[in-house]
């Protein structure tokens, strides 16, 4: 398939994605204090080379990058791949924070990334050992069978240990080969606050979100942060539960995303087709930029996280995924393209009198558009969009 079909329309490409295994680990052949203490020193010794470059006008090159921080890493007793490793992710993030005009950054977790020279992984066992410094660990996989069973097969590229809230959690890379296939029609994705509608050219179904109820915590969480402007980040007790309405606000959105994500591959890979959704590419920029009082709506339910999970398993399930200009999709009529006007969330054409919701405008303009560029699949013609029930008007909503 075409890498690009047109100025408005991009294609996830195939080719080799990764894809991870993640999972809590208990250490059944070691000491964890040790292995603890180990993650301390690593932990040290990337703030240590993230200080050193900070210091820097002009951030080295890999070769001189390698030259200044290898010896002292070494001298820590970090194995060589261990520090490497290092002094990569510490370049990485100097180079980020620079280039977004951040902070110097600050590292306050426990982790270590490791490649094959430093970790060895046994599926079959769910076991896998590891090395830091001097001592190896044999860590035990804390999850269900069938779970790990769907990497079965896969070539692994990296190990990650982090330590967190007094438990340790690995994830494992694997690389994942993308082909998708010749897609024989195209379903269209339109994201809002309370749900995804979805659209093939012929029918139009709802699927509820939970991004209203998270949106809640979180409203209240900074409800607490302004009743108590200058005690809440010293008072425990209000300290905490800021940090939990934070939390379950955000473990709602992962688990609503993916869930939905699920949902909506597996729908498109059971009829053969091709998902179409807007490219929010730069939206979080054009947010910030724009200083809008949503801003923090927009962020924290960034509709990019549904669509980056969306994208993540059409790679693993080898669904096509196709990302069109966003320009324009809910303001235009699908119809005849003239300019719109809205009644609250009902939009109407006084040249055509084409009717329908506000969502479900966005997701046929995001297939038409899709269809315009030539994309492979089968669909309506642009020209004369089908009339169900809903598309008349706000009756007969398929769920």
């Amino acid at each position: 398939m075409k890498g690009c079909i047109s100025r408005i329309v991009r294609e996830i490409p195939e080719g080799t994605y990764h894809r991870a295994l993640k999972a809590e680990a208990e250490v059944i052949n070691g000491n964890i204090n040790d292995l603890l203490w180990d993650l301390t020193i690593c932990k040290y010794a990337l703030q240590k080379v993230i200080d050193a470059l900070w210091c820097l006008d002009k951030l080295p090159s890999k070769t001189q990058l390698h030259q200044l921080f290898y010896p002292l890493l070494r001298g820590y007793g970090l194995r060589a791949h261990v520090a490497r490793n290092i002094y990569n992710i510490a370049f990485a993030l100097v180079k980020s924070a620079r280039e977004n005009k951040e902070s110097k950054p600050v590292i306050k977790k426990l982790f270590a990334r490791l490649d094959y020279q430093d970790a060895k992984v046994d599926l079959d066992k769910s076991i896998i050992k590891v090395v830091l410094r001097y001592k190896w660990y044999t860590l035990k996989l804390k999850h269900r069978r069938e779970y790990i069973e769907r990497f079965r097969g896969l070539r692994w590229k990296e190990v990650h240990l982090t330590y967190r809230e007094g438990k340790l959690y690995v994830s494992i890379i694997f690389e994942i080969k993308y082909r998708p296939y010749i897609p024989r029609g195209l379903l269209a994705l339109d994201i809002n606050l309370t749900h995804v509608v979805l659209y093939d050219s012929c029918s139009v179904r709802r699927i509820k979100t939970r991004f209203k109820d998270a949106l809640s915590k979180r409203a209240r969480a900074e409800e607490l942060q302004k009743k108590y402007p200058k005690r809440w980040r010293y008072k425990e007790r209000i300290l905490n539960r800021i940090r939990e309405l934070h939390k379950r606000a955000s473990n709602i959105v992962v688990d609503s995303c993916w869930k939905i994500a699920k949902t909506i591959v597996l729908e498109a890979k059971k009829r053969g087709y091709a998902i179409v959704m807007e490219d929010l590419t730069g939206l979080r920029e054009s947010i910030v930029k724009s200083k809008i009082t949503v801003r923090w709506k927009l962020e924290m339910f960034a509709y990019r996280k549904l669509q980056q999970a969306v994208i993540t398993k059409a790679i693993e399930l080898n669904v096509p995924v196709f990302l069109v200009d966003p320009k324009d999709t809910s303001t235009v009529c699908p119809r005849c393209g003239s300019r719109l006007e809205y009644v609250y969330r009902l939009g109407y054409c006084r040249k055509c009198g084409f009717i329908a919701d506000r969502d479900v405008i966005g997701a046929m303009n995001i297939l038409f558009k899709a269809l315009k560029a030539d994309v492979p699949g089968r669909g309506s013609r642009v020209n004369a969009p089908p009339m169900n029930d809903e598309t008349r008007g706000r009756r007969g909503t398929q769920g």
